[in-house]
C-alpha cells in the first residue's frame, strides 16, 4: 500500500516513497539487505521556477461545458454492419452534400463580399437650374406694386434645382420623378437663415420621389456672394447648408436632407454675383492625387484603397518585388518621387500617400441675381451639367445579402441541431462499444474475461506505477510483441493516449 502524499508536496520535489527499479521483482516483500530510502530534504522553490499554469486564472463554467460538448458528426465505421435497413448510407450521402453546400455558399458569400468592395461607381449627369424672382423692387412699385408695400424694400428670391437626366442607355439607372408634375412645398430647414430678413426654404415633392434626390449627392451647399461697395455686410454674408450627420446605410432619410431644391430670399435692390460650392458626398470618399500619384496610377481622382490597389498593381507589372522578402519592394524613379526611399516596406504604403492626397475641390456654380427689369421681363435660369457618382444598383442588393438577419437566425438554427447530431452520433458510438463488448464476450467468455482482467490489471499498474517497462503483464502478452500496423502501438487508442500524455504540463515541463 503506498504511502500517502504530503500536502506539501510539488512538482519541483521529488516523491519521498521509495521507487523501484524495473529491474526489481514487482511482487513480494523486499529482501533483507534492502536500504530504507533516506528522505530528501525541502527547499522552497523560487517563483520563477513556479510552473506558470498555477497562476492560471480557472475556466469558467461555459467554457467547460463548451470543451466537453461533442463535436463529431460522423457515423463511426463498422457501425453498419449491426444496423438494419439503408440509414448509414443516407446519412453519409447527406453529409458529403452538406458539405458541398456549405462550400458553396462560403465561396457564394466571399465572392459578394469581393463584388462589394470593388464595385464601380457609375457616373450620370446632374442638370442644375438656377433662378431668381423679384418683389418690391422700385421699378415694380412705380409700375403699380400692391398698396401699402414699402419702395426700399426690395427682395429677391434665389431657387437652386438638381436632377438627374434621364439614361435610356442604363436599364439599371433609377426612375427620376416627374419635374413638371411635381407639387412644392416650403420647408425652412434645408438652409440655415440668415437673419430676421432671410428666409432659407427647401421644395420637397410630394409624388413619387426618386431614389436618388439632389441632396444625396452633397455634404454642404454654400453661397458666396462677390464683395459690393454699396450693399451692407448682411446682403453680402455666406449661406451654408450641411447635412446633418447620419448612421451609416440609412434607408430612410429626414426632411433637412432629403430635397430636390433649395431656395433663400434676402433684400437688395442692386445685381448681385455669387458662387455655389457643392462638396460632393461620396462613398467611399475619393480624393485627389498629386502630380507624382496621378503619373503612377494615370487618374487624378481615387479612393484610398483604389490607390493602394493601383500601386500593387504597378508594382507587380514593373517587377519591382524583392525575391525573397515579397513584401519588399524596389522603388524605381516614379516611386522614389513618392515616397523618398530606395526601398518600400509595402503595409507602410497606405500610411505613406497621405501628404500625396488632397480633398477634391467642389464644385463652383457662378450665378448673377438679376433684379432689374428687363431681365424679368422675359427670365431665363442658368442650366448647369455636372457628373455625379452613383452607386451600382446591385450593391445595395448585394448587402442585404449579406446583412439579411434570417441568415443569421439560420445559422443559429443549424447549429442547435449539429449540437443535436453530434449528441446521437456519441450516443451511437457508445451503442457500438457496449454491442462489441458484448459480441466478443458471446463468443469465447473464458478468453475474453482474461484478456479484459489482465487489461484491467495492466491499466491499474500504470495508473499506480508499478508496470514493469513495456507494459504490464510482464510484457509477455502477444499484442504487445507484435509490431506494424496491425499491432496494438498502431491503434487510434494508442496514438490518443500518446497525444495525450504530451499534452500534459507535466510532459511539456519535461517531467
Amino acid at each position: 500500500m503506498n504511502a500517502p502524499i504530503p500536502p506539501n508536496y510539488g512538482r519541483g520535489f521529488p516523491p519521498q516513497a521509495a521507487q523501484r527499479s524495473p529491474a526489481t521483482p514487482r511482487r513480494g516483500p523486499p529482501g533483507p539487505a534492502a536500504a530504507m530510502p533516506v528522505p530528501m530534504p525541502q527547499h522552497a522553490v523560487p517563483p520563477q521556477y513556479i510552473p506558470p499554469q498555477r497562476n492560471m486564472q480557472p475556466p469558467n463554467d461555459a467554457a467547460l461545458r463548451r470543451s466537453r460538448k461533442p463535436t463529431d458528426k460522423n457515423i463511426p465505421d463498422g457501425i453498419e454492419e449491426v444496423i438494419i435497413g439503408e440509414g448509414v448510407q443516407q446519412y453519409k450521402s447527406l453529409r458529403d452534400l452538406e458539405k458541398r453546400l456549405d462550400a458553396a455558399i462560403v465561396r457564394k458569400r466571399l465572392d459578394i463580399q469581393d463584388s462589394i468592395s470593388k464595385t464601380v461607381k457609375k457616373y450620370r449627369t446632374m442638370r442644375i437650374w438656377i433662378s431668381n424672382t423679384v418683389e418690391n423692387q422700385p421699378w415694380q412699385t412705380a409700375n403699380g406694386a400692391a398698396p401699402g408695400s414699402n419702395p426700399g424694400s426690395g427682395r429677391y428670391k434665389v431657387r437652386i434645382e438638381g436632377r438627374l437626366l434621364d439614361d435610356d442607355s442604363d436599364p439599371t439607372a433609377p426612375e427620376d420623378s416627374d419635374d413638371e408634375a411635381t407639387e412644392q412645398t416650403d420647408n425652412g430647414d434645408a438652409m440655415e437663415q440668415d437673419g430676421p430678413n432671410a428666409n432659407a426654404t427647401t421644395k420637397k415633392s410630394s409624388n413619387k420621389r426618386s431614389k436618388q434626390r439632389f441632396s444625396h449627392f452633397f455634404k454642404s451647399i454654400t453661397v458666396d456672394f462677390d464683395k459690393s461697395s454699396t450693399a451692407s455686410p448682411e446682403e453680402v454674408k455666406p449661406i451654408t447648408w450641411t447635412k446633418p450627420q447620419l448612421p451609416p446605410n440609412t434607408v430612410t432619410l429626414p426632411p433637412t436632407a432629403d430635397f430636390d431644391s433649395m431656395q433663400f430670399a434676402r433684400a437688395s435692390q442692386e445685381n448681385l454675383n455669387v458662387t455655389f460650392s457643392l462638396v460632393r458626398d461620396e462613398t467611399p470618399e475619393r480624393y485627389k492625387l498629386s502630380k507624382e500619384l496621378a503619373e503612377v496610377l494615370d487618374v487624378e481622382e481615387e479612393t484610398r484603397s483604389g490607390i493602394v490597389l493601383g500601386i500593387w498593381d504597378y508594382i507587380r507589372a514593373m517587377g519591382l518585388q524583392e525575391d525573397e522578402e515579397k513584401r519588399l519592394v524596389r522603388c524605381d524613379h516614379r516611386l522614389r518621387s513618392i515616397f523618398g526611399r530606395d526601398q518600400m516596406f509595402f503595409p507602410q504604403i497606405p500610411e505613406s500617400i497621405g501628404p500625396h492626397t488632397s480633398p477634391i475641390d467642389p464644385i463652383h456654380l457662378p450665378y448673377t441675381i438679376r433684379v432689374d427689369e428687363d431681365y424679368h421681363k422675359d427670365p431665363t435660369p442658368t442650366v448647369y451639367d455636372i457628373q455625379v457618382a452613383l452607386e451600382d444598383p446591385l450593391r445595395s442588393k448585394m448587402l442585404a445579402l449579406t446583412q439579411n438577419p434570417q441568415y443569421t437566425a439560420s445559422m443559429r438554427q443549424i447549429a442547435t441541431l449539429d449540437d443535436q447530431v453530434a449528441l446521437i452520433v456519441q450516443a451511437l458510438t457508445h451503442s457500438r462499444a457496449r454491442h462489441s463488448f458484448y459480441t466478443a464476450l458471446s463468443k469465447d467468455p473464458a478468453t475474453f474475461v482474461r484478456r479484459w482482467i489482465n487489461s484491467q490489471r495492466r491499466d491499474l499498474e500504470t495508473i499506480l506505477g508499478e508496470a514493469t517497462r513495456g507494459g504490464g503483464e510482464d510484457a509477455s502478452g502477444p499484442e504487445f510483441r507484435r509490431g506494424g500496423t496491425d499491432g496494438v502501438w498502431d491503434t487510434t487508442v494508442a496514438r490518443e493516449a500518446v497525444r495525450y500524455m504530451l499534452a500534459k504540463p507535466e510532459a511539456a515541463m519535461g517531467r
